[in-house]
């Protein structure tokens, strides 16, 4: 009998990658984007759930709009925070284990090392507090909730919904032939949505719960990460590096927010490659995902 899977916000980069590995390992998937189950009413979910009989829940839905939530805090906290509660009280109605997906962001940036998830939170902002949140009602509420916190996630999903991604943004503005101005100074761990999933499957398959980080592997900053989008891409924009105090933005950002991986490793799985192979990947499957549209 096949293993059955629930996933939300499957419309999403990393819900795209979600669905398509479960259903590579032989998992029968029930995937719901927010046109379909609005995870913020509790009914709606525990209707979805109950009838279902899911193993395992993925949430890979959230509101990410880090800039506008400093405006409507309410609006990120419902879906960060109030929505994961709901998931969570559903989840230990019907005895599903849930997969919740946090960010680098609960994080303040001072550390000079990547963070490991014993490092204590202190995030900056409404969306980071919201997605502390978040994690905290999932481990409130379920014995064997997993968390994974990620970093800067892109996938060939952000051609295919429209919703883009740093790398889509970057070839926007290529197309532009204007200068392009990145940030030098914030680091993170950009992460190639298929191996996000893959490594969190894994992690479901050996049983495991409590708090996992899986980023995209060395830190980098967001300038280089420009820079290696363009030399993968074979382009050649003027590309000039800026930093936090010429560009500042609505919230407050982690300057330095790179995840370790070495828990996730230390269980048994692969490593992470490195970012050029990633963007290789991306930019092959890229091809395949406009062909498909059109």
């Amino acid at each position: 009998m096949s293993r059955r899977a629930v996933v939300f916000g499957a419309a999403g980069q990393l819900g795209l990658e979600l669905v398509r590995e479960l259903q590579r390992r032989r998992f029968a998937v029930m995937a719901w984007d927010r046109s379909k189950v609005d995870i913020t009413d509790p009914a709606a979910v525990q209707n979805v759930l109950a009838n279902y009989d899911a193993e395992v829940v993925f949430n890979a839905a959230a509101y990410n709009q880090v800039d506008v939530a400093e405006k409507e805090p309410q609006a990120a906290f419902l879906v960060n925070a109030l929505a994961v509660r709901n998931l969570a009280l559903a989840c230990r109605q019907v005895d599903a284990q849930l997969v919740h997906f946090s960010t680098d962001y609960v994080f303040d940036g001072s550390a000079r090392h990547p963070y490991v998830e014993e490092d204590l939170p202190h995030p900056l902002g409404a969306y980071a507090v919201s997605k502390l949140a978040g994690e905290l009602y999932a481990q409130a509420y379920l014995d064997r909730a997993l968390v994974v916190r990620t970093s800067g996630v892109f996938g060939p999903g952000g051609v295919a919904n429209g919703r883009g991604n740093f790398v889509e943004l970057m070839l926007r503005l290529a197309a532009s032939h204007s200068p392009i101005r990145v940030v030098e100074d914030h680091v993170a761990s950009p992460t190639f949505a298929p191996l996000l999933a893959a490594r969190t499957i894994d992690l479901v398959d050996r049983g495991l719960s409590g708090l996992f980080h899986i980023g995209g592997g060395a830190p980098t900053s967001w300038f280089q990460f420009a820079r290696l989008i363009f030399e993968t891409a074979g382009l050649d924009p003027v590309l000039l590096a800026t930093n936090e105090r010429e560009y500042r933005t609505p919230a407050r950002r982690p300057k330095y927010s790179a995840l370790s991986n070495g828990k996730m490793e230390r269980a048994g799985l692969t490593p992470m490659p490195p970012l050029r192979e990633a963007l290789v990947t991306y930019f092959a499957e890229r091809v395949v995902t406009a062909t498909t549209r059109k």
